[in-house]
């Protein structure tokens, strides 16, 4: 299932809403703790997508077909931009510019490749029958900073405190 997306900040809330609105099938509750990550993670990627690009983008969700203890949710957020993600380190008093740092902490898995003439930012939550663990702030203890960025790879784990999008 997917969302178009207009490179609007307005079009954040309504593609909370409507991952909200897709979980009711799913056999996630609205309150479980993997909605509410996965509501964020919608909310951070959508939010990079629409104010970093200024292209339309798509968001695309698979959840499980039902009730199940364990599968894997995968959200993704395809945009027209050729432009690479670029991680940059937020000062601590910046208001923005630490959504991929959320992205690592709370997702198992995460990257970004091409896509036609665009790209692709994604990122997976497994549901299991335990609990999942609280989120550090930098999932694999990596500097917000360090890695060069590359466009087409994948950054599987990798700790970023935010990302721009710049000219390439």
């Amino acid at each position: 299932m997917q969302l178009e997306i207009r490179p609007d900040p307005a079009e954040v809330g309504r593609a909370r809403s409507w991952a909200r609105s897709r979980l009711a099938g799913s056999g996630i509750e609205a309150d479980e703790p993997l909605a509410e990550t996965l509501i964020l993670l919608v909310s951070e990627l959508v939010t990079n997508a629409v104010v970093h690009t200024g292209c339309p983008a798509v968001l695309r969700l698979s959840l499980p077909p039902a009730a199940t203890e364990t599968a894997t949710v995968r959200l993704e957020v395809a945009d027209r931009s050729d432009r690479a993600p670029v991680p940059r380190c937020a000062d601590g008093d910046e208001t923005g510019g630490r959504g991929l740092a959320l992205v690592d902490g709370l997702a198992d898995r995460w990257g970004w490749s091409t896509e036609g003439a665009g790209k692709r930012i994604w990122c997976e939550l497994d549901r299991c029958a335990q609990s999942r663990p609280a989120a550090t702030a930098c999932g694999s203890g990596a500097s917000a900073c360090e890695g060069p960025a590359h466009e087409g790879s994948a950054y599987e784990g990798s700790a970023y405190e935010g990302l721009t999008y710049e000219a390439v």
